[in-house]
């Protein structure tokens, strides 16, 4: 049984970019289709999508890299884990690496960059950052 999904799909993540792999597949799960979706639409990732089977599907993520294979993420950081949860408000939500990289939160209107969390003016529980 696992007990934190997210920071396995973050360590999948991260040994995928360590064996410079062109993408990765993970038991999927509408929390891990978000993070995925805000990895996309900050450019982290080039592509994901969810194959359907009879259990939680799995989730498939196609890794961006450059002409020269440098990878688009340089770090992942679980914040909050299970045994101590991290939430900030929306006046305290961090700024990873001066703007450069983002953390993603779990808000009250659902998983947000923290950008868009700002835009929307909520806090939330911070689950990783991401740069």
């Amino acid at each position: 049984m696992m007990t934190d999904p997210i920071a396995d799909m973050l360590t999948r993540i991260r040994n995928a970019l360590l064996a410079k792999l062109p993408e990765l597949s993970l038991p999927g799960s509408k929390l891990k289709l978000e993070i995925a979706r805000i990895l996309l639409e900050n450019g982290f990732i080039q592509d994901y999508q969810l194959i359907e089977d009879d259990f939680s599907g799995v989730l498939r993520i196609s890794l961006k890299y450059d002409e020269e294979e440098r990878t688009a993420i340089s770090g992942l950081k679980r914040v909050s884990k299970p045994g101590r949860r991290i939430y900030r408000k929306k006046v305290e939500i961090p700024k990873v690496l001066g703007g450069s990289g983002i953390a993603i939160l779990s808000t009250s209107v659902g998983i947000l960059s923290d950008r868009e969390a700002r835009k929307k003016n909520v806090g939330g529980e911070v689950l990783c950052y991401v740069w």
